[in-house]
C-alpha cells in the first residue's frame, strides 16, 4: 500500500507555508516533503509536525543562490567548503525534524565546463554526505532532473545515478526516483524501477507532461504504485507537483489509497 507525502513546496499554496502542515494532515496525509526548511526553525517545523501527527520524509540541503538560479553545489568545483556546511545546517534541522533522508542538488554545468571535473568533485563531496550522515541513520539521495525543467542541470539519467553511487560506495547513499523527471528524460519506468529499485532511497510522483496531480497525463500510476508496492518499496511517495486548482479539491486520485489504508489499520489494530 502506497505512503504519500504531500510535498509543501509545490502544495497548499493557498496557505502560509507553517499552515500547510495542518492542511495537509486534515487531508489525510501523514508525511511532508518540501525543498528548504532554512528561513524558519527547525523548532517551528517540529511543532507543526507534532502538533498534526506528521512524520517528515525528506526536504533539501541548501542548494547555493536559489534566487540568482544556482540548483544546488554538489558537483561545483570550488565550493567544496560551502558543501560541507550545507551537510552540518541541513543534519542539524534533521536531528531536530526527525527525517532520515536528505536530498543533495547536483547543480549546473555549464556546456563549456569540464564534466569530468564537476563529476570528480560530486563523488567526493557525496561520500563527505554520506558519511557525516551514516552515524545519524540518515540516507542521502541524489536526484536526476530533466534539462527541460532545470535546463544544464549535471544530473539527467538513472543509470548515471545509480553509477555514482555505486562508485562512491555508501551504504546510505542512494538514488531519489522522480517518475515526473524519469519520464521526460528516458521513460520506461517500470522496467528502471524493477532493474534500480535496491539503489532506490525515495521515490516522487507528478503528472507528465504538465506536473499536475497524477491522475492525468501519460503514466498509468495506479499499475506503477502496484509495482512498486510488488517490488517491496516501504518508503514514502512524495507528490511534488503542482495542483490544477485547489490542492484539496485535487486528491480525489489519492482517495482509494486512504480508504484502504484505513481499512487496513482497522484490521491490524
Amino acid at each position: 500500500m502506497p505512503r504519500f507525502a504531500a510535498n509543501l513546496t509545490m502544495m497548499y499554496n493557498e496557505h502560509a507555508f507553517l499552515d500547510r502542515f495542518a492542511a495537509a494532515a486534515q487531508d489525510g496525509f501523514k508525511a511532508v516533503e518540501f525543498l528548504f526548511p532554512y528561513d524558519f526553525t527547525a523548532a517551528d517545523i517540529k511543532a507543526r509536525l507534532d502538533d498534526n501527527g506528521l512524520t517528515q520524509a525528506l526536504f533539501n540541503a541548501l542548494p547555493g543562490d536559489w534566487a540568482a538560479g544556482e540548483r544546488g553545489i554538489a558537483s561545483l568545483p570550488g565550493r567544496e567548503d560551502e558543501f560541507h556546511r550545507s551537510v552540518e545546517t541541513a543534519l542539524d534541522y534533521a536531528r531536530v525534524l526527525g527525517n532520515r533522508k536528505l536530498h543533495m542538488m547536483a547543480g549546473l554545468i555549464g556546456a563549456d565546463q569540464p564534466r569530468a571535473r564537476h563529476r570528480e568533485v560530486y563523488l567526493k563531496n557525496l561520500a563527505y554526505a554520506a558519511q557525516a550522515a551514516q552515524a545519524e541513520g540518515i540516507t542521502i539521495v541524489i536526484e536526476p532532473i530533466n534539462t527541460r525543467d532545470i535546463p544544464g542541470f549535471f544530473l539527467n539519467r538513472q543509470d548515471d545515478a545509480q553509477a555514482i553511487c555505486a562508485e562512491v560506495a555508501a551504504p546510505n547513499l542512494k538514488v531519489q526516483f522522480d517518475c515526473y523527471h524519469c519520464q521526460i528524460v528516458e521513460g520506461d519506468l517500470a522496467v528502471k524501477l524493477k532493474r534500480d529499485m535496491a539503489g532506490i532511497g525515495h521515490i516522487q510522483i507528478a503528472g507528465v507532461p504538465e506536473r499536475h496531480e497524477p491522475d492525468a497525463g501519460e503514466l498509468n500510476y495506479p499499475y506503477l504504485f502496484d509495482l512498486i508496492d510488488t517490488l517491496g518499496y516501504d518508503g514514502y511517495i512524495g507528490c511534488e507537483y503542482r495542483p490544477r486548482a485547489g490542492t484539496s479539491a485535487g486528491l480525489g486520485w489519492m482517495k482509494p489509497y486512504l480508504h484502504d489504508a484505513r481499512q487496513e489499520g482497522q484490521t491490524t489494530s
